[in-house]
Parts: structure tokens; C-alpha cells; sequence
């Protein structure tokens, strides 16, 4: 099978124009037509596509809950796992340096790559293709989703966490900022007291990096060790 029935088939859609398809999966290193205008409306359209399934999953949460569950949701970790299950990586095409460091199968550029599909979707066949992509992706998704917990952002739960245990806050520093202007991309470590290696987030903005590596300490098993003792 050639590489775009290929894919095609993953996604479940087949493109009338398969240029767009081509364009959607051209990383920047590549050159000049690449992909950054596909992401910019597929991040568009994923954002609301994602609210609106929320909207109807749970229609008695409040705000608050249904902000979290998006931002859990369209993060870059959440978009690049999706990337991966899709195996988008096979098919990307690349500049020469970012096929030696690895790009096929770094969280930033899946997650551009999957934001890219979703507006080449978007471009090609209209609102309904997408949407109905998207649902078939988030509806599994979204089902496992609890909306009885604790709404409070995992900055704040991860702080009362600490307390709750005699340890200071955590530190949060931006190690790095990448993109251009209108399109930034941060990355934030968290440090935390006695535990060796910070927890690593990535987002549109410092706050969004910030909360992810949040998300991911308070998974780590010294924290819920820490909680328990």
C-alpha cells in the first residue's frame, strides 16, 4: 500500500486534494511549505471540536471542570500520544537535521504534525470530515473522564499535596522558549524537594508548560508515596 493510502486509512479519510495531505506532514525543517499554517487552523478547530464533545459529555459540570478536561485533552502530550497511535512519525517528512536528532518522534513535532492533519482534513472536505475524525479519536477518550473529581488545576492540587506533607512548594523554571512570535512553545521543569529529576512540561504559554509538568508530578510515585506516609 503507498504511504498516503496508508495513512489515509489510519485516519479514515481519504483526501480529495492530496497536496494538502503532502503539506500537512512537511515539518518547517523541510523548507519553506511546510505545515505551520495547517497547525494554526487545525489548533483552532481541534480546541472548539474538543469543548463542544465536552459540552455534550457532561452536561451538568461546571466551567471550571470542562477548562481542565479540555487543557488535559489538546496539550502536547495528549496530541503527540494520538500522533503516535496514528504512527503519523512513519510519514512526516523532514529537513536532514531533524531526521538525525529524531524529529519523527519528538511530542512537538507530532503534535504540530496532528493539529496539521486536523486543518488539511479541515481544508479538504469541510467541517463534518473533521469533526467526525476528531470524534471518533476524543469520544473513547472523553468517556473515561470523571467529572466528580476535584476540579482545582493540577498547580494548586500539587501544591496542597506538598503541604499536606511538610514539603515546600515546587519550582517552576522556563527552560526554553522556541517559535516565532505569534507561535511561541515553552518549555517549564518542575522541581520538587527529594525527588532527583524535574518533571517536564511543554504548552503554548508558560502557564500551560507549567500546569502539564504539574499533571505529570502528580502522577509520579514518590508524590502519592509522599501523600500516603
Amino acid at each position: 500500500m503507498e504511504p498516503a493510502k496508508k495513512l489515509e486509512a489510519a485516519i479514515g479519510y481519504e483526501f480529495a486534494d492530496q497536496s494538502l495531505l503532502t503539506r500537512a506532514l512537511t515539518h518547517r525543517s523541510k523548507g519553506a511549505a511546510n505545515n505551520e499554517r495547517l497547525e494554526f487552523l487545525g489548533d483552532s478547530y481541534l480546541g472548539f471540536v474538543v469543548a463542544d464533545l465536552l459540552f455534550e459529555a457532561f452536561p451538568d459540570a461546571p466551567e471550571g471542570v470542562l477548562t481542565r478536561f479540555r487543557a488535559s485533552l489538546v496539550n502536547q502530550g495528549s496530541l503527540a500520544k494520538l500522533a503516535r497511535e496514528l504512527k503519523l512519525g512513519e510519514f512526516l517528512l523532514l529537513g536532514p537535521g531533524e531526521l538525525k536528532s529524531g524529529g519523527f518522534d519528538r511530542d512537538s513535532i507530532l503534535s504540530d504534525a496532528f493539529e496539521s492533519i486536523v486543518g488539511a482534513i479541515y481544508r479538504d472536505g469541510g467541517v463534518h470530515p473533521a469533526r467526525d475524525f476528531l470524534t471518533r479519536l476524543y469520544r473513547p477518550i472523553i468517556a473515561e473522564l470523571d467529572a466528580s473529581r476535584d476540579d482545582k488545576d493540577p498547580k494548586t492540587r500539587l501544591q496542597e499535596v506538598l503541604a499536606a506533607v511538610g514539603k515546600p512548594a515546587p519550582r517552576y523554571d522556563v527552560t526554553e522558549i522556541t517559535g516565532p512570535p505569534h507561535d511561541r512553545r515553552f518549555t517549564v521543569n518542575c522541581f520538587i524537594k527529594e525527588v532527583d529529576e524535574p518533571f517536564k512540561g511543554f504548552g503554548r504559554s508558560r502557564r500551560q508548560a507549567e500546569q502539564v509538568a504539574a499533571a505529570l508530578a502528580l502522577e509520579h510515585p514518590s508524590i502519592i508515596a509522599g501523600v500516603a506516609s
